[in-house]
């Protein structure tokens, strides 16, 4: 009886070390992964910045109540962006996301143009309407993909299958907070601060009308492509936390299998001990 279960044991210790293998070397590549992914999205934050603030302002001096990009539209249904991961075993990473999406959602019909393949696979089976299903791919996915995503939006926007855009995507903060973010992007809503500040001084020629026209398309593919950035960084963050998480917890499972093993081992020779010693009085 004590036999089999150190065999048991021994079973179970060889199998939570090959785990323990396994969250080690995904933690070792998260590791690897993160200074490069670190500059990627702060190379990428600044344009994204000022095309925001480009359009912002351009949309205020625009006097023009007929462009497309300026109209709110209540009575069609939303659509969100949604950048998730590639793959799981990053914690809570891509549920966190979904569960911000739904909530924002709620009561409103929506279709969704998912980024990653855990987004493609999440909306896919839920029966949500997709505009798309080619972005599997977040870590290598270029700024001119993003072009092609930008032009494609607001094709559909102009067209009317849509009357509000939104990004959903997860913002780094720190190494061990990564936050859930939910932002606007079409029709422009300039923002009351910048509202207050307009700057009297900005010419635009030939009008703002036809800048922001033309600026539409740098301003969403900037957008997108440091929201991939930073959702990509807060993904390997979000795994080297999860992995060393399960590489710690391993070994210390490893560790009480190990005291049970010894525990079986003792008692198994004291039984043998207790045989021999009443075999020989006999």
């Amino acid at each position: 009886m004590a036999a089999t279960s150190m065999k048991d044991i021994k079973l179970r210790i060889k199998s939570v070390e090959s785990t323990m293998q396994i969250t080690k070397a995904m933690q070792l590549v998260a590791t690897s992964k993160l200074r490069r992914a670190k500059e990627r999205m702060e190379l990428s934050r600044p344009y994204a910045d000022i095309a925001r603030q480009a359009v912002l302002t351009a949309s205020i001096s625009c006097d023009d109540p007929s462009v497309p990009y300026l109209k709110k539209q209540d009575d069609k249904k939303a659509c969100y962006i949604i950048i998730a991961g590639e793959r799981g075993l990053a914690g809570g990473y891509n549920n966190n996301l979904f569960k911000a999406q739904l909530a924002h959602a709620e009561g409103r019909e929506y279709c969704v143009l998912p980024i990653g393949r855990k987004a493609i696979e999440k909306y896919t089976r839920v029966g949500v309407p997709l505009l798309s299903d080619e972005y599997a791919g977040v870590e290598g996915l270029s700024v001119s993909r993003c072009y092609r995503i930008a032009g494609m939006l607001l094709d559909q926007f102009r067209e009317g299958a849509f009357g509000d855009l939104y990004l959903v995507y997860t913002s780094f903060k720190t190494m061990m907070s990564q936050e859930v973010e939910i932002v606007q992007l079409l029709p422009v809503l300039p923002e009351e601060g910048l509202k207050k500040e307009k700057p009297v001084s900005t010419v635009y020629d030939p009008g703002a009308q036809e800048v922001l026209e033309k600026i539409m398309p740098d301003y969403l593919a900037g957008t997108l492509y440091s929201a991939v950035c930073n959702s990509f960084l807060s993904e390997v963050a979000s795994r080297r936390s999860a992995m060393d998480s399960a590489t710690k917890n391993a070994g210390e499972m490893i560790g009480e299998l190990k005291l049970r093993f010894n525990r079986a081992r003792q008692g198994a020779i004291t039984q043998e001990i207790t045989e021999i010693v009443a075999g020989a009085e006999q």
